[in-house]
C-alpha cells in the first residue's frame, strides 16, 4: 500500500474576529455633553448624542435653555478647560464677538466687603459673551467630529443592565416606541432635570443623598444697545450681600456680542425684580450702588421684553458617595450639582468635570475596570470649592431653605468674608482670590500663611466709596453731569 506525501500546502489562516466597535453614548447635546463627546471620540468609535431638542443651527436660543437669556459668565479656569477640550475655541468666540475681559483690571465689581481696586497682574480673565454663542461655537466643533452623531427629538427612557454595570440605554424616538442604544459608557450631561437618581434606582443603585439651598433668588434680565464710544468696556457688577437679615439684590451688566450689553437683576425672597420694563432701571437703583441703573439710563433697550427666571436654586447629588456605583455610567455638569447662577460657576465646573473624564480615558482607556467610579470622585473635586462659594452664601439670606453651616464652615466664612475685605485694597490678597473664584486654583490656597496673615492685618488703603470708572468710562457714559461718579472712587 503506498504512502501519499504530506500536503506541502500551508493551511489557510483562521480569520480572527473584527474587535467589537467601542461606543459611548451622552444624554444631553448642551455644553456638557458636546463637550464630552469631544473627550470621549478621542478614545471610542462612535459617540452618540441623545438630545431632546431641536438645536439650532446657529447662535440661537434653545427652548429648553430658557437661562441662556440671563448673564453668563464663563471664569478662566473654565475656558482653559474648555480650551484644552477643544483647541482653538478660545479664539472662535472672540473671533464671534464674544470679548476677552482681564482681571481685575477690566472688572468694576463691588463685592460684598466693597468695591475691588483695577488693574494688577493679569493673569486670570473671563468670557463674555451671549450664552447661545458659547454654546454654537462648541457644538459645531463637536459635530463635525466623523465619531459623533445626534439623535435630536429623542428622549431617554432608562438604562440597561445591571447594578455591576450600564450597557447601554432606552430611548423614546421620535417617531414613538421605544429602542435600545448599546454602549460600554452612558454619560448623563441632561442639567437640572436629569433623571439620573431614577435611572440608576431603575437597576438596584441607591440611594442617593440630595442636598437643597434656596435663597429664593429671581433673575430679570434686558438687552439693551451699549452707548457710543464705550466699546471695551468693563464688566460691572454689584454683588448681594448675605448675613444682614435683609434681602439680597444685585445686579451686573455683561458687554455681549453686537455692541450689546446683556444687563441682570437678581434678587433673594422679599426683594424680587419685576417683569415690568419701567421697573427694571429703578430696582437697578435700588441695590447696594446705583451704578448699573445710572449706567443703563444712558443706554437704548433692545425690545420691551425683560425674562424672568426661577430656576436658581443650589441642589447636590452626593453621587461620589453613593455605596455602591456600576461600571460604564458617569453624571457629569448640572445632572450632579446645580449652583445659583450669580456665582457664574456652573459652565466652569461642567467643564473641568468633562477634563477629568478625558484624563481618566488617557490613562486608563473606556473598557478599564472602576472608570466609572474613578471619574465620578474626580468630578466631585471643583463642585466641592463652587458648592461652598454658592450654597455656603444662599443660605444666609433670609427665608432661605436648606441645611444651616456647620460651626467650622461659619468660621470657614468669616475668613474669606476678611480675605475679601483684605483684597480690596491689597493686590496679592486679590490674585490669590480671584485664582480661587476663576475656578483656576484650589481653595486650599487661601489658607497659606502669608495670605492669612495678610487677611489679619487686614486692608492697606480706605476702601472706595464709589465704582472705580476710569476718565474715559466716566466721560464716554455720564458727560460731565453733577454727581455722577468719579475716577478713583469717588462722587462729584
Amino acid at each position: 500500500m503506498s504512502s501519499v506525501p504530506p500536503s506541502t500546502v500551508a493551511p489557510s489562516p483562521v480569520p480572527r474576529p473584527r474587535p467589537r466597535p467601542r461606543r459611548a453614548v451622552v444624554v444631553g447635546g448642551g455644553l456638557t455633553g458636546t463637550l464630552a463627546a469631544a473627550a470621549l471620540a478621542e478614545h471610542l468609535d462612535e459617540v452618540t448624542v441623545v438630545e431632546r431638542d431641536n438645536l439650532p443651527e446657529g447662535p440661537s436660543p434653545r427652548r429648553s435653555l430658557a437661562q441662556a437669556r440671563h448673564a453668563h459668565i464663563l471664569w478662566s479656569g473654565g475656558a482653559r478647560a474648555m480650551e484644552n477640550l477643544l483647541p482653538g475655541v478660545l479664539d472662535d468666540w472672540v473671533a464671534a464677538g464674544a470679548q476677552r475681559i482681564p482681571l481685575p483690571s477690566a472688572l468694576v465689581s463691588m463685592t460684598p466687603q466693597g468695591w475691588f481696586r483695577r488693574g494688577g497682574t493679569e493673569m486670570q480673565f473671563l468670557i463674555a459673551c451671549t450664552r447661545d454663542l458659547l454654546d454654537f461655537c462648541i457644538r459645531r466643533r463637536v459635530l463635525a467630529l466623523p465619531e459623533v452623531r445626534l439623535l435630536e427629538r429623542t428622549t431617554v427612557a432608562g438604562l440597561l443592565g445591571s447594578p455591576g454595570r450600564v450597557r447601554g440605554v432606552r430611548v423614546h424616538a421620535p417617531g414613538g416606541g421605544v429602542r435600545e442604544l448599546a454602549a460600554d459608557l452612558v454619560v448623563d450631561a441632561s442639567g437640572r432635570g436629569t433623571r439620573a437618581v431614577q435611572w440608576l434606582s431603575g437597576i438596584g443603585i441607591g440611594p442617593v443623598r440630595e442636598a437643597e439651598v434656596d435663597a429664593g433668588v429671581l433673575y430679570a434680565s434686558r438687552l439693551y444697545q451699549a452707548p457710543s464710544g464705550v466699546a471695551d468696556f468693563p464688566l460691572v457688577n454689584v454683588q448681594p450681600r448675605a448675613n444682614t437679615g435683609e434681602p439680597g439684590r444685585g445686579s451686573i451688566i455683561v458687554p455681549v456680542e453686537g455692541g450689546r450689553w446683556l444687563v441682570t437683576l437678581c434678587g433673594t425672597r422679599g426683594a424680587h425684580p419685576s417683569q415690568d420694563p419701567e421697573a427694571f432701571e429703578r430696582f437697578a437703583r435700588e441695590v447696594r450702588d446705583p451704578v448699573v441703573g445710572e449706567l443703563i439710563a444712558q443706554a437704548r433697550p433692545l425690545g420691551g421684553e425683560v425674562t424672568l427666571s426661577r430656576s436658581t436654586y443650589n441642589r447636590r447629588r452626593y453621587l461620589e458617595k453613593a455605596r455602591s456605583w456600576p461600571e460604564g455610567f458617569v453624571a457629569l455638569g448640572d445632572a450632579v450639582a446645580t449652583y445659583n447662577p450669580v456665582y457664574g460657576h456652573g459652565m466652569s465646573v461642567a467643564a473641568q468635570g468633562v477634563l477629568a473624564l478625558r484624563d481618566e480615558l488617557r490613562r486608563n482607556g473606556p473598557r478599564a475596570s472602576g472608570l466609572a467610579r474613578r471619574v465620578q470622585r474626580a468630578v466631585a473635586g471643583p463642585i466641592d470649592m463652587a458648592w461652598q462659594m454658592a450654597a455656603g452664601q444662599d443660605v444666609l439670606y433670609p427665608e432661605a431653605t436648606g441645611p444651616r453651616p456647620t460651626l467650622l464652615e461659619r468660621a470657614g466664612q468669616r475668613y474669606i468674608d476678611r480675605l475679601t475685605s483684605t483684597a480690596t485694597a491689597r493686590p496679592y490678597a486679590a490674585r490669590s482670590l480671584l485664582e480661587v473664584m476663576t475656578l483656576s486654583a484650589p481653595a486650599a490656597g487661601l489658607f497659606r500663611p502669608t495670605l492669612v496673615l495678610a487677611a489679619l492685618r487686614g486692608p492697606r488703603q480706605e476702601p472706595l466709596s464709589a465704582p472705580p470708572l476710569t476718565d474715559g468710562e466716566r466721560a464716554a457714559v455720564y458727560g460731565d453731569r453733577p454727581g455722577a461718579p468719579q475716577a478713583g472712587g469717588t462722587r462729584a
